[in-house]
């Protein structure tokens, strides 16, 4: 065996493996400077470019299968999936996703000898994040590791969560280059870390001074429904919104209930309608529920709807980013089981939108998986949204750390707009989130319950929020700019 001939793909599978060990279920952060310094050696020690790509695409496949390994408990569980097919489509999941890495692998090695390598290969990596692949199925990237990284956060409300991303990609490529015993001089860039001490400080622990009372109703997920099941469930989460509401002072400004696994039609569902009215006129607060929405003729949507306090319909949000293979299926892949009832069917909403809450204010709700998209979260800032809301099903994770990663980005989302984040969810992790991304307060998941939580309705806007994915956009011009340079002198 050539051991040598080994030495490369086996840095590579090394990279990806403490790449996945930054996050959830493990969550080593410490790891997230030196994670890639593995990958970028074998980049550097390999001179053909098809091997390169090579390598970062085994690389990619590893951190992949390895980060989102409960895709297959989803597909088999809540997917209805045959052993043999879930295997197959979480590999081809897998296949898929990695081919950034590739890329990555294969421009780095032209600039990794360049005395910009730092900035350069920095650039490269952050703005490959960007560029989400086929299905557009986004997820964590590595500025997600810094979320409670004071000093980097400061970078979150200018940069978004891709400033994080460069930051943590230039200490990989300066432990690269010192393993690589490179001149002191090609180091140099890092200097410009010291800038992050200039940047404002994150905004203190504060008290919140509104109330939410954010519902958690434990709904399972391959419940068999009856009329009186339905029925049931919708006045228990209405009962338990109420005690929490009336049980102190002062009363909440709202009541958010969250994406559920279950037939809730709000257009056609008297029962429901009825309920919800009751409670927000006794309450005297809005409430936002996540329901199905119709459009004339027979497209549904995945929807919140608002009912004000007067107990009347006030607005409604139709999702616009689905999943793709739970709430809508890629032509090439129908034979992959769908993960709920309405799979396949659902139709995207046609944009963001705010709806009017609170006597004045604007809550901007966004829809489970969309959390994972910044460029997105902060249209619902940029158009006025004075509080954001993720309404959530997380229950189709099970047990496993998919939960924990998707509060990571929905954090982050919370910081890089300078918002309160308020997050009802089905089973957990229901919570409150600050303007820095700090969890404030949180529920006991996996648990029916309700809770009352604090927030603040803010109208500052950060420059992120006002100009969007201006750095990792020119983090791709660069970054693949110098690897065109680099090769056309190679």
């Amino acid at each position: 065996m050539n051991l040598v001939a080994l030495r490369g793909p086996a840095l590579a599978v090394l990279s990806a493996v403490l790449l996945v060990l930054v996050f959830p279920k493990f969550s080593i952060t410490w790891l997230a400077p030196v994670c890639l310094a593995p990958l970028l050696l074998a980049v550097a020690g390999e001179a053909n470019p098809k091997r390169r790509a090579l390598l970062g695409w085994a690389g990619g496949i590893v951190y992949w299968a390895g980060a989102c390994y409960w895709i297959r408990n989803v597909l088999e569980q809540y997917g209805g999936m045959n052993v043999g097919l879930v295997w197959l489509a979480y590999f081809l999941y897998a296949l898929a996703r990695a081919l950034p890495w590739a890329v990555f692998a294969w421009l780095a090695g032209y600039v990794m000898p360049s005395r910009w390598a730092v900035l350069g290969v920095a650039a490269l990596w952050t703005g490959l994040e960007r560029v989400y692949g086929p299905f557009s199925f986004a997820w964590l990237v590595l500025g997600n590791a810094g979320i409670d990284m004071g000093i980097p956060m400061r970078l979150a409300p200018l940069t978004g969560v891709y400033g994080l991303s460069f930051v943590l990609a230039m200490m990989n490529v300066a432990v690269a280059l010192l393993l690589l015993r490179r001149p002191r001089r090609d180091l140099l860039p890092l200097l410009l870390l010291a800038g992050l001490y200039i940047l404002p400080k994150l905004p203190e622990i504060e008290q919140g001074t509104e109330i939410a009372v954010l519902a958690q109703p434990d709904v399972e997920e391959t419940r068999e429904w009856t009329e009186t099941m339905l029925e049931n469930t919708i006045r228990g989460m209405a009962i338990q919104s109420l005690n929490s509401s009336l049980q102190a002072k002062p009363a909440p400004k709202l009541i958010l209930w969250p994406e559920v696994p279950a037939p809730l039609y709000f257009e056609t569902d008297a029962f429901l309608r009825d309920q919800v009215a009751q409670l927000a006129r006794v309450a005297n607060a809005d409430v936002l529920l996540g329901a199905v929405g119709r459009a004339p003729g027979q497209d549904v949507f995945n929807s919140v709807f608002l009912v004000g306090a007067d107990g009347n319909p006030g607005g409604r949000y139709d999702k616009v980013n689905l999943v793709p293979f739970g709430e809508h299926t890629p032509e090439l892949f129908q034979w992959v089981g769908r993960i709920t009832s309405e799979a396949g069917t659902f139709r995207p909403g046609t944009s963001s939108r705010t709806l009017p809450v609170a006597q004045g204010q604007q809550a901007g709700v966004f829809i489970c998986y969309e959390s994972v998209f910044p460029h997105y979260v902060r249209e619902f800032a940029q158009k006025g949204a004075t509080v954001l809301i993720n309404a959530s099903n997380d229950g189709y994770f099970g047990r496993l750390s998919g939960r924990e990663q998707h509060l990571l980005l929905v954090r982050m989302r919370a910081a890089e707009n300078r918002r309160w984040l308020l997050r009802p969810t089905n089973d957990g992790v229901t919570a409150a989130i600050d303007p820095a991304g700090r969890i404030d307060q949180q529920l006991p998941p996996l648990r029916k319950t309700a809770g009352r939580m604090r927030f603040s309705f803010r109208k500052d806007t950060t420059p992120y929020t006002q100009y969007g994915d201006w750095f990792v956009w020119g983090c791709l011009a660069i970054g693949c700019g110098l690897a065109a340079w680099h090769a056309r002198q190679s």
